[in-house]
């Protein structure tokens, strides 16, 4: 579909750069109302004009210019202009061709200066856009991981720090055990595009809520640390689905199996190795089990208290 443009102007200035921009708009796939080709013999100006030329138009460029401001004519289509403008949302696109007074109802709308009508090329471009809708502005990119990743809400942490938890958790259910390298973060497609020196606040702020323990050395880089107990267990109970009931798995497979190390209770459940280890710890903590643990990694259950039987049985 060609947008239908209308001209105001004055006929001084048609052959000095009207005509000659219409033609090169036509060009261009738009379908210029121009007098000298609408109109004949016997027509009637207002009928041609505002029933045929600017009611038609989805937009309107006003040629302004020492020749043009002061015609009585187009102060009347300029006026008409704006009316369809105000009822129907159309363009009203001024050019300025001389260093005139551009009238006080076009003041506030924004035009486009043509200081030589023999090399306008930039200007015409933009008018072009202008009428098409065209527009140079470049594409929305996708945003950042720390932004568009989903998080599930961990109770008083800022965004950033929710997914520094969530991505070392994560880390350590991979490796097998709790520490892990702060550059390790830096491979996360989530927070890789933090500056280090976020990543790094985060962590203190992480430590300062019992989250993360780290481990102070001096050098470069993001530190080393060690998620908690209490920092893994605010993690899986936002994202781990089946948590708590991975808790209660493992105390079963003690009571009720009889199994007496990690190892047996892992390939029991079939659950990843480090969750069943943070399960072990999380029932110490609670009192219920006294652990053994060798520095391979084994860890044996070497007491359960009547009390786990009994929450087992609740």
């Amino acid at each position: 579909m060609h947008p239908k443009v209308f001209i105001s102007h004055a006929s001084e200035d048609k052959d000095r750069f009207v005509l000659a921009f219409a033609e090169r708009l036509r060009a261009s796939g738009v379908d210029v109302w121009l007098d000298r080709w609408e109109m004949l013999p016997g027509d009637s100006l207002v009928d041609k004009i505002f029933e045929e030329g600017l009611r038609n138009a989805a937009a309107v460029i006003v040629v302004l210019s020492n020749n043009s401001v002061n015609k009585p004519w187009v102060r009347e289509e300029i006026n008409a202009a704006f009316v369809k403008r105000v009822n129907s949302g159309s363009k009203l696109i001024p050019v300025v061709l001389d260093a005139c007074r551009v009238p006080e109802a076009l003041a506030s709308t924004l035009w486009e200066r043509i200081d030589d009508v023999s090399a306008y090329d930039t200007s015409f471009e933009r008018l072009l856009a202008a009428v098409v809708g065209a527009r140079d502005k470049p594409p929305l990119g996708q945003l950042p991981g720390y932004v568009s990743a989903p998080i599930c809400e961990i109770g008083g942490l800022a965004r950033i720090d929710n997914l520094v938890l969530k991505t070392a958790c994560e880390r350590v259910v991979r490796n097998g055990h709790d520490q892990v390298d702060g550059s390790e973060l830096l491979t996360s497609d989530e927070i890789a595009s933090l500056p280090e020196q976020e990543i790094d606040d985060s962590l203190k702020i992480l430590e300062r809520e019992h989250l993360v323990k780290l481990s102070r050395f001096a050098g470069i880089g993001l530190p080393h640390f060690r998620i908690t107990m209490y920092g893994f267990q605010q993690y899986a109970k936002a994202y781990v689905p089946d948590y708590e009931s991975s808790i209660t798995q493992v105390a079963s497979a003690v009571v009720n199996n009889g199994l007496e190390d990690n190892k047996s209770i892992q390939q029991h459940v079939g659950k990843d190795q480090f969750l069943v280890d943070h399960a072990l710890e999380v029932l110490e903590n609670q009192g219920y089990v006294r652990l053994s643990r060798t520095m391979g990694g084994h860890t044996w259950i070497i007491d359960v208290s009547p009390a786990l039987k009994r929450a087992l049985a609740s």
